[in-house]
């Protein structure tokens, strides 16, 4: 090994342990959901904005919260409704009599950590405002562009149980999203944690163990990690089995509409690089593909009307792509 890669190795393994220690501080707080607490970890380490799905009560706010808690970034929480306005969002110019000028009044998206709640609830004109901040880390107030403060990153929520009164967002807008995360109910033994946490006056918090800037510095070092051909190549082959099912003898891809887009490449390939850095390593192997590879597919695959009819879900797709795709 080089002088280099030992350089390499040993600041991936110092920074593991940061990572993990704010892992530890969000338990703390959120009671289970380890699997969630670790993704969004990993979303926050590879840049990339996450999609948050579960019924009410899950934590999925707290958890967020949490998170800019322990890592002494600012949080902004934007409560989508239905009457909610672009100009609620970004920020709009105010005419100030005294002086005859217009001030920029910046809206909550000014934040490093920024929780969408029920973004579903708001219509697409107010969600496509989110769009620019997510994808070019700028905002644009009446034709001027305002930089977003890094580190930034989007937290949105949306509930699955109701449809009245929602406004399901498009592919184009939920393709932006990194991950998409299922929120389930805690075990019952999980449960009777939470009631002895959250019903006395030692309510549990986290220290703040991380700054911004270190999140900075941890991205662009998730970049560093090698990634070996073949792991690429197993990377393309599991997108490319979402486009072009048949190449791969993939039954179920009778039932694919669309395949996954080029960003889900990207984002696995990041992910990955991010699963490597929480185990201390320098290099990906293909168990970080497979850990991550359901949350960034489940919502860039769409299924044709017969999979409802046949009961087959994105996850079963995907369950046969991984067991056609060779793994090296």
């Amino acid at each position: 090994m080089s002088k280099l890669n030992k350089e390499l190795l040993g600041k991936i393994k110092e920074k593991s342990e940061v990572v993990n220690l704010l892992k530890n501080e969000l338990g703390k707080v959120i009671v289970g959901q380890k699997d969630v607490i670790e993704k969004t970890i990993i979303s926050m380490l590879s840049n990339g904005n996450l999609l948050l799905e579960g019924a009410p009560g899950l934590a999925k706010t707290l958890l967020v919260n949490t998170l800019a808690n322990a890592s002494s970034c600012d949080f902004s929480r934007i409560q989508f409704t239905p009457d909610l306005l672009p100009s609620d969002i970004i920020g709009t110019k105010i005419f100030n009599q005294k002086d005859s000028s217009f001030e920029t009044k910046f809206g909550p998206i000014f934040a490093n950590f920024v929780l969408a709640d029920e973004i579903n609830r708001a219509p697409p004109k107010t969600q496509s405002a989110l769009l620019e901040a997510m994808a070019e880390k700028q905002v644009t107030i009446l034709g001027e562009t305002f930089s977003l403060d890094k580190p930034f990153l989007v937290f949105a929520t949306q509930n699955p149980i109701e449809q009245e009164g929602t406004y399901p967002l498009p592919e184009a807008q939920i393709d932006r999203f990194m991950f998409k995360l299922l929120v389930e109910y805690p075990s019952k033994e999980e449960e009777l944690e939470i009631l002895d946490r959250m019903t006395t006056n030692n309510f549990p918090s986290a220290s703040s163990v991380i700054s911004g800037e270190e999140i900075i510095d941890l991205q662009k070092l998730v970049r560093e990690i090698y990634v070996d051909d073949l792991v690429k190549e197993y990377i393309v082959s599991i997108v490319d089995a979402t486009r072009n099912p048949d190449s791969y003898e993939v039954e179920f891809g009778k039932f694919i509409e669309w395949g996954a887009s080029p960003r889900a490449n990207i984002f696995l390939t990041i992910g990955s690089k991010a699963c490597a850095l929480l185990d201390g390593r320098d290099y990906v192997n293909s168990d970080d593909v497979k850990k991550i590879v359901y949350d960034i597919l489940r919502h860039r695959i769409i299924l044709s009307y017969e999979a409802d009819i046949e009961n087959v879900s994105t996850h079963d797709v995907i369950d046969e792509i991984l067991e056609k795709v060779k793994c090296p």
